[in-house]
């Protein structure tokens, strides 16, 4: 409860946050514009991404980072949080003396830094009950439920920000279903392997000894997957 003995001490200004927020989602973004520049992806890779962003709100933004990050871990690689939030603060002000003053403020700088680390670094966990796996968010809640002999998250690049389907096991044969709540099944499980590719259609699988593709709609092709 804020006081007028606290207030210094507790209060943050809401429209300080607000903005702060929204430099610190632009800097985050730049962070993945430039590690899917380093990881070899193509310019048409990145405008894509861009542009699905553009599309949103911040908070929309702020959770699309996140997944992405859950699902692409390296992007943190090397990154300074200290400094995204720096660049977040110099933009907001509009004075050096000022930067300096909220730099300078201990109780902001770790506010400020723990709201960065809860909204993007939201890791999901494969958890195990009874002998079968499942999925929870960084909340706990469940995302897959543990009915599965063998789950394998996508850790691949997806620019359209769409939810990628996961690799399950079940009954001795494979499918593909998505981490929605609702175990809602993309492919059928009458896959005897189904291995992840780093392009799409994302995912190989044989099937009765035939080899073939899974696109994200869950139809099995015979050929190149190209």
């Amino acid at each position: 409860m804020i006081t007028q003995d606290n207030f210094n001490i507790e209060y943050i200004d809401p429209i300080e946050e607000q903005q702060i927020d929204k430099f610190v989602c632009d800097e985050m973004g730049r962070q993945i514009h430039r590690y899917i520049k380093g990881m070899s992806g193509s310019k048409a890779m990145m405008l894509k991404f861009e542009e699905k962003l553009s599309t949103l709100s911040v908070p929309e933004k702020e959770e699309a980072i996140a997944r992405y990050i859950d699902l692409n871990r390296k992007v943190l690689n090397g990154l300074d949080f200290k400094l995204v939030l720096t660049r977040a603060m110099a933009n907001y002000t509009d004075t050096f003396s000022y930067l300096l003053e909220l730099v300078n403020n201990k109780r902001k700088m770790v506010y400020y830094l723990h709201r960065i680390q809860d909204k993007y670094i939201q890791y999901h966990e494969v958890f195990e009950e009874n002998g079968k796996f499942g999925i929870k968010d960084h909340k706990g809640e469940i995302l897959v439920h543990p009915e599965y002999e063998f789950l394998r998250t996508p850790y691949i690049y997806v620019d359209d920000l769409t939810l990628m389907p996961i690799i399950a096991e079940k009954n001795g044969k494979l499918g593909l279903i998505l981490p929605d709540r609702n175990d809602t099944v993309v492919a059928d499980f009458i896959y005897d392997d189904i291995s992840l590719r780093d392009e799409y259609p994302y995912f190989e699988a044989i099937k009765d000894g035939v080899t073939g593709f899974i696109d994200r709609n869950g139809e099995f092709h015979i050929g190149t997957g190209d």
